[in-house]
């Protein structure tokens, strides 16, 4: 009998082999895992298979394809003999004794036809952007390398976390073919981390790992393999009493490393106090650390006044290599200083992060979205009372003090405020429940979204990291709550996590851990103020509350950061191990003084796009994937881009803006800079027309360069052999002399910048970009104003010597302050102006 057309043309079946492994949670199967196959839905098979039994309390453990790389297809039987071979126990039937990891190490083997050493069983392979970053860095090392094939390059991802630095580190080493890679970090803590990822990825097979804490003896591993060494700075720096290397890390020193990574990079100028910056342990001097490390004005000030100039990284580590990677999550300053130029560095921010995982989501919306669990950040922002305001208001902007607001004095069950009863009205606030206040809500309808009252908001501080000044704070926050007349409180776990007592470091997160469980049946407040801040994940942390006055864009974000750590729940029903249920799909920031808030945010959104020249739409792609809403004392309304760049300069003052033009980043005084100078004879004719410039001497460059040379070769003398009292003396005088002609330099640069201010002042012209109005527009102006043609200030921004990233900056704060000013007065600063031209961009007024 011939077939029907419908037979004919049927639907070709789906069949797809599936290997899966389960577990039943009992006595009889414990540690033991059932491991079969199926071609059918393995959710459907498992089911059926125990249904008969009536089992129930089973979890489908793996889910995976039993297809090869080549095409062909491995079988169940093949994988408890591959189980069985490597000497674990068939129990009975389909039962293996063994865990879920070792069946995926069995099932990368038979895929690959390849042995796999201890369980390198992951197999997933990189991200877009990790490919991107793994590329783009290959190439630039690649590019120096053909130029000058002893040159030592250097690369820096500005990547924040979840990115996978330790992965896509190790395949760019793959790439390079390196045999021996160096991680050198200031938080011994990350080692897992680097660990884990070289020992359970296929692709790393047969590499090496070593540490201080490893048992192996690095100088006798086999040398045909890669190895990965992981040190910390505080042991690779630290030197006996003597002055020399320590014994066990002579080694180090010896061999020709491949790629050195520095993770956990943040700027140039931890170089010359990192040892002792990280040697200490005490809580108490984190305020110290803090005013060294992550005061951005001050460490700004100090590489741009080049009190010392910035060690290269074989003085500091005397190690020799072929390439240098810098890992960071927030390296604004090593962007700003220039220390990194635009084909030196990879970013993967924030938003790149967020937007991806948007477009994925509408790109694939049927797939696991790898950034699905990346929760989006939200800003909520509240202005304080009047009456809390008068307590403390201080700085150069009259704005909310937190940390007078939170000034406390004594420690443990003594500690308290210095404002206690101001204080309980805060926290009286952020329930809702301030009495003057709920009057003028109750007339005008509105109910505020108060952080412990509006149930939106409630399930996100379940576990909140509060953020104080001090020690003494936590400690006074601690008393205050525990007070009978805060029972709201009385039903959150409050953890002091602060002080000697509350353990060094990494120390102190066990009993962080221990007392949120799972996250689910527990409340708990975190207090702290800086413990915990960096390197470490707290899945449950939803929500911060920044009560302490944070100076950086860098320190507010790191910080911030800790509560977008992804909480999500694999396999939630136990039977599909690909699936992936989301417990935190946003997370909060909660910050009491809203125009520093909002400053903080402009200058990380305009961090975040060092390539983007207008600051507006730099953060206007930040606040687009981080929403800010901003309570006035009487409504909460959403801020865009516009309207946080005009609080952030709400309190800017004239003088503070003629700050902008005195300052140090605005011009380059390093030694590459002043060499192209000195390269070119035109330069050099241009620099020495600036005003003042002659006083400074003859050749003031090359002695400048010359001088520096000497300091170098004096230090590492005095590294190696030590000097003599005579050399110790000359040392001293090349440095001040070096110091002070560099910075005589540096002012004679910076007196020329001042001078563009006035000739913005003097010009009609607003729209065109300055770098317009100067070369095409109003040469003679320029000239007549700052004395220099415009031919020569050109050839100066090529060299580098003004900085025009800054400048781009200092324009649009001029620009915008002016307007704002004249406005003020009922003013147009120009009639029907649409853009403002800032040095050499434009950009939309509006």
């Amino acid at each position: 009998m011939s077939k029907s057309i419908e037979e004919i043309l049927s639907v070709k079946p789906e069949v797809r082999p599936r290997i899966y492994a389960y577990s039943i949670d009992d006595i009889a199967h414990n540690g033991l895992l059932k491991v079969g196959q199926t071609t059918r839905n393995v959710q459907q098979r498992v089911a059926e298979q125990l249904r008969t039994a009536a089992i129930r309390n089973y979890k489908i453990e793996l889910d995976d394809s039993a297809e090869r790389d080549d095409g062909s297809i491995f079988s169940d039987h093949e994988v408890r003999a591959a189980l069985i071979k490597k000497g674990f126990e068939n129990t009975e039937l389909e039962w293996m004794r063994c865990r879920v990891k070792d069946v995926k190490t069995v099932l990368t083997e038979l895929r690959s036809g390849q042995k796999v050493t201890g369980s390198h069983h992951e197999t997933f392979s990189m991200r877009r952007e990790q490919q991107e970053a793994v590329n783009k860095t290959h190439a630039y090392y690649h590019s120096l390398w053909k130029e000058d094939m002893h040159a030592v390059p250097r690369f820096l991802w500005n990547a924040k976390m979840r990115f996978g630095k330790t992965f896509t580190t190790y395949q760019l080493a793959k790439k390079m073919g390196a045999k021996r890679v160096l991680v050198v970090t200031f938080k011994p803590a990350v080692e897992d981390a680097w660990q884990t990822d070289l020992e359970s990825h296929r692709d790393f097979d047969g590499w090496q790992y070593l540490s201080r804490n490893s048992d192996s003896d690095p100088t006798h591993i086999d040398k045909r393999k890669p190895v990965v060494y992981f040190g910390s700075f505080q042991d690779l720096l630290g030197r006996d009493k003597s002055g020399n290397i320590k014994p066990n890390n002579e080694w180090l020193h010896k061999v020709k490393w491949d790629l050195v990574a520095f993770d956990e990079y943040h700027f140039g100028a931890w170089r010359e106090t990192a040892k002792e910056l990280f040697e200490e342990g005490e809580e108490e001097t984190i305020d110290k650390r803090e005013a060294q490390l992550d005061d951005g004005n001050k460490l700004k000030d100090k590489i741009a006044d080049l009190q010392e100039p910035l060690e290269e990284e074989t003085e500091f580590l005397p190690i020799t290599t072929k390439a240098y990677l810098y890992l960071s999550g927030t390296p604004f300053k090593a962007l700003a200083t220039g220390e990194f130029i635009e084909e030196q560095i990879f970013n993967w921010t924030y938003t790149d992060e967020q937007r991806a995982k948007e477009t994925f989501a509408v790109k694939y919306p049927n797939h696991r979205n790898p950034y699905g669990a990346l929760p989006q950040m939200r800003l909520l922002t509240y202005q304080m009372p009047d009456e809390l305001l008068a307590i403390a208001s201080a700085g150069e902007f009259d704005e909310f003090d937190l940390n007078a607001f939170f000034e406390a004095s004594g420690s443990g069950a003594d500690a308290q405020f210095k404002h206690s009863d101001d204080v309980q009205k805060w926290l009286d606030i952020i329930r809702g429940g301030y009495a003057p206040k709920s009057h003028e809500h109750l007339k005008t309808g509105t109910r505020p979204p108060f952080p412990y009252s509006d149930v939106r908001l409630l399930p996100y501080l379940q576990h909140a990291f509060w953020f104080m000044p001090n020690v003494a704070s936590c400690h006074a926050m601690a008393n205050l709550l525990e007070e009978k007349q805060n029972t709201f409180w009385h039903g959150y776990k409050v953890l002091v996590v602060a002080g000697a007592s509350a353990g060094i470091g990494l120390e102190a997160l066990p009993p962080v851990r221990k007392a949120i469980g799972s996250g689910f049946d527990t409340k708990t407040i975190t207090l702290s103020c800086g413990k915990l801040t960096t390197g470490v994940t707290v899945s449950q942390w939803a929500s911060i509350l920044m009560l302490r006055n944070l100076k950086s864009p860098e320190t507010y974000f790191q910080a911030a950061f800790r509560v977008q750590s992804p909480w999500s729940i694999k396999n939630p029903n136990g039977d599909n191990p690909n699936e992936e249920e989301v417990l935190k799909p946003a997370c909060f920031v909660f910050d009491f003084a809203p125009t520093r808030a909002l400053r903080q945010l402009s200058e990380y959104g305009i961090g975040l796009s060092p390539n983007e020249s207008n600051p507006e739409n730099a953060v206007k792609e930040l606040v687009s994937f981080l929403p800010v809403l901003a309570y006035d004392g009487a409504n909460m309304t959403q801020i865009d881009a516009g309207g946080i760049l005009d609080i952030a300069m709400a309190g800017t003052s004239a003088t503070l803006l003629a700050r902008k033009w005195e300052s140090a980043l605005l011009v380059n005084v390093d030694n590459e800079t002043l060499r192209r100078v000195l390269d070119s004879p035109e330069a050099m004719a241009a620099v020495e027309r600036i005003e003042g410039w002659r006083s400074l001497g003859d050749n003031v460059i090359e002695t400048i360069i010359n001088k520096s040379e000497k300091i170098k070769e004096l230090n590492k003398k005095g590294k190696n052999e030590g000097l003599s009292g005579e050399e110790k003396r000359e040392l001293t005088a090349e440095e001040k002399e070096f110091k002070s002609k560099r910075k005589l330099v540096q002012e004679k640069l910076i007196k020329f910048a001042t001078r563009i201010p006035a000739f913005m002042y003097l010009t009609d012209f607003r729209e065109n970009t300055l770098q317009d109005v100067i070369t095409k527009l109003e040469p003679d102006l320029f000239l007549t104003v700052t004395g220099l043609t415009v031919q020569d200030f050109y050839m100066l921004v090529r060299l580098k010597v003004f900085n025009t990233e800054h400048m781009n900056q200092a324009v649009f704060a001029f620009r915008r302050y002016e307007d704002a000013s004249l406005n003020y007065t009922g003013i147009q600063s120009h009639e029907g102006l649409t853009n403002y031209g800032l040095y050499n961009t434009v950009v939309a007024r509006e």
